[in-house]
């Protein structure tokens, strides 16, 4: 049960209204958007921001949803790994592969561009602050500075997601399969 109760969507004002749709056309995080629609400017600049993200398709899918899987694993949000978890097995991963991460190692789905997508999204999560130059540099085989600055933000956001998710303890959508973190 969430520690705060989610506002029925014909009490939230206008604008929150207006992002909840948004947020629902990206995909179904009813759930989330009744909690954060208690502060309307909260669910309008996130509902703007990854529907903007994802119109402009700068990252490649696989990368962004094996950031956000092994970060959410990493953080054990189940809310998150769930919602995250699918997209990546549409990316071709199996269900197998995803409980795997965030390993790396002998991981016989993960070519060496993932390999260093999870390390870095290990890196960012976990050591943001003590990261070695080359965590970043090693992107560079497969991503240009925009692409690492977006992979970087999502990381991070991902995990601030994670951590609001588990402190109001939100419940995965029904139409959505728990798949625990």
């Amino acid at each position: 049960m969430t520690r705060i109760p989610p506002l029925p969507y014909d009490q939230m004002d206008e604008v929150a209204q207006k992002a909840f749709d948004t947020l629902e056309a990206y995909g179904s995080f009813a759930n989330w958007s009744r909690i954060a629609g208690r502060r309307a400017p909260i669910l309008r600049h996130v509902a703007e921001m990854l529907t903007e993200l994802r119109d402009d398709d700068v990252l490649p899918r696989r990368a962004l949803e094996l950031a956000m899987v092994t970060v959410s694993k990493l953080n054990a949000c189940t809310y998150c790994v769930s919602h995250h978890a699918p997209h990546l097995q549409v990316t071709g991963m199996s269900p197998e592969g995803v409980d795997r991460l965030p390993e790396v190692e002998n991981h016989p789905e993960l070519d060496d561009c993932d390999k260093a997508v999870v390390r870095y999204s290990e890196a960012v999560n976990n050591r943001a602050g003590r990261m070695r130059d080359a965590e970043v540099s090693d992107l560079r085989q497969w991503f240009d500075e925009a692409q690492i600055v977006e992979l970087t933000w999502r990381i991070a956001l991902c995990g601030a997601f994670n951590r609001f998710n588990d402190a109001l303890q939100l419940n995965v959508e029904d139409e959505v399969d728990e798949v625990q973190a």
